[in-house]
């Protein structure tokens, strides 16, 4: 079954680098009361997220806080240690955005929301899309359905909607 507005979210935990190297980050408690834009990507350092989709998130973070988002997550289905790299190389990190591993692919597997593609090399990954969730509940899904492509839930597309 694939996540639909008006589901609550289910129970995750991520990696972070923090201080001492990977540190485990609960989901929930990130959402608890507030509202949360997440974005999910197949692949770091991939040609359509790192030059379209994170950069979408940069650009519209200042409109998202504007209209009361308290955090914007990108999530992958890499190790932690390529999504810290990747959040300093593209500017996410500098730009406040939070970058979660989600390294075995285990939440987007339970939002019916994973793919594999032996073809490339990607194996249990996330298909792109990008959400607001209040208080753990999905109140917008914007779910790209063409590989390759970052135009339904991108930034500025998941801003208008909000």
């Amino acid at each position: 079954m694939t996540i639909s507005v008006g589901d609550r979210l289910p129970a995750a935990t991520f990696l972070q680098i923090g201080e001492n190297g990977p540190a485990p980050v609960e989901l929930a408690p990130r959402l608890a009361g507030r509202k949360v834009v997440i974005f999910a990507i197949p692949a770091a350092y991939s040609g359509t997220c790192t030059n379209a989709h994170v950069p979408s998130f940069i650009r519209t973070k200042a409109a998202f806080l504007a209209k009361g988002i308290s955090e914007i997550i990108c999530i992958a289905a890499n190790d932690p240690f390529v999504m810290n790299a990747w959040g300093e190389s593209t500017g996410a990190t500098a730009a406040g955005i939070s970058m979660l591993s989600d390294a075995d692919g285990s939440f987007a597997q339970a939002l019916g929301l994973s793919f594999s593609n032996p073809a490339t090399g990607l194996y249990n990954r996330s298909s792109r899309y990008s959400m607001l969730v209040e208080d753990g509940v999905v109140k917008v899904l914007r779910r790209e359905m063409k590989g390759g492509t970052c135009e339904i839930s991108g930034g500025e597309a998941l801003l208008a909607e909000i």
